[in-house]
């Protein structure tokens, strides 16, 4: 499956942003569904999963009641809608794909990836 993320951009701090992953090549409703973020000098991290009816949802600490994923499988597209945005949350955004989820804000645990997203947050 081929990921595209799109809809990072500069936003100041208290703002929001939407970003979208689009899939190609297969169903998407077969995969569970991952959102990491890098930045810069940093690992890449965990912020975001959802199943892959979309029925469950776990988020990282440092972003729970601040974002939001959902997806629409009938478009193949996956979700992370980001409010009240922080300087912290600058990074390049990745969305992920999870065949059989095992470990799922494991890195290792995702079978494709997509190309990033740049997200900046202004002070």
């Amino acid at each position: 499956v081929q990921l595209q993320a799109s809809g990072g951009g500069l936003v100041q701090a208290g703002g929001s942003l939407r970003l979208s992953c689009a899939a190609s090549g297969r169903t998407l409703s077969n995969y569970y569904m991952g959102w990491f973020r890098q930045a810069p000098g940093k690992e890449r991290q965990f912020v975001a999963y959802i199943s892959n009816s979309g029925g469950n949802t776990y988020y990282a600490d440092s972003v729970k009641g601040r974002f939001t994923i959902s997806r629409d499988n009938a478009k193949n597209t996956v979700y992370l809608q980001m409010n009240t945005m922080k300087p912290e949350d600058t990074a390049v955004y990745y969305c992920a794909a999870d065949k059989f989820p095992t470990n799922w804000p494991n890195i290792g645990d995702y079978d494709y990836w997509g190309q990033g997203t740049q997200v900046t947050v202004s002070s």
